[in-house]
């Protein structure tokens, strides 16, 4: 008999905390902060904490993981974590929180070496949004090989890195 029991669903040990998501696409829990994408902001959301992670979800879907930051000091301010990808939405209507958002001083070194040199040139800041606006419809590792072949080339623009991620999506060799 004791073969024809179903196996029990393993243990998913959380405890849910319903919040809503700030302005600045932020959700608190014991004096941190952790972003959540944009579209989200001000809206409700249920905070899932682990033991080593936090996950929010909304809607029935899973939005965003983070690792769960502890902290036992009083004397902080806490932290905050970022995830750059949150804050796409809110870069393509004001291309120039790029230059000074803290969500993006964690950018990978290739977007941030590309970043120094369209900054230079003007409608730098709309280019650089657009280039990390790719993320969203394709592979970040894929995005990340056409920023860092573009920049050893010498011709680090949106439409150098189009043209080389294109390529390497074909699976055709970079020029």
């Amino acid at each position: 008999i004791r073969h024809l029991m179903p196996m029990p669903r393993p243990f998913d040990g959380f405890v849910e905390h319903a919040k809503r998501v700030s302005p600045t696409c932020l959700v608190h829990l014991e004096r941190n902060r952790y972003s959540v994408p944009a579209s989200f902001a001000n809206r409700p959301v249920s905070l899932r904490v682990y033991a080593q992670r936090i996950v929010v979800a909304a809607e029935g879907q899973l939005l965003c993981e983070h690792p769960r930051v502890i902290d036992r000091r009083h004397d902080s301010a806490g932290h905050t974590v970022y995830d750059w990808r949150h804050y796409l939405a809110v870069l393509q209507r004001k291309p120039g929180a790029l230059r000074n958002g803290a969500p993006f001083a964690e950018l990978p070194a290739a977007f941030r070496q590309l970043q120094a040199a369209l900054l230079k040139q003007p409608g730098g800041d709309r280019e650089m949004v657009e280039v990390l606006a790719l993320v969203l419809h394709h592979d970040e590792q894929a995005v990340l090989a056409a920023v860092e072949l573009a920049l050893e080339s010498g011709a680090a623009s949106k439409t150098h890195i189009l043209n080389v991620l294109h390529r390497l999506l074909d699976g055709k060799p970079a020029p």
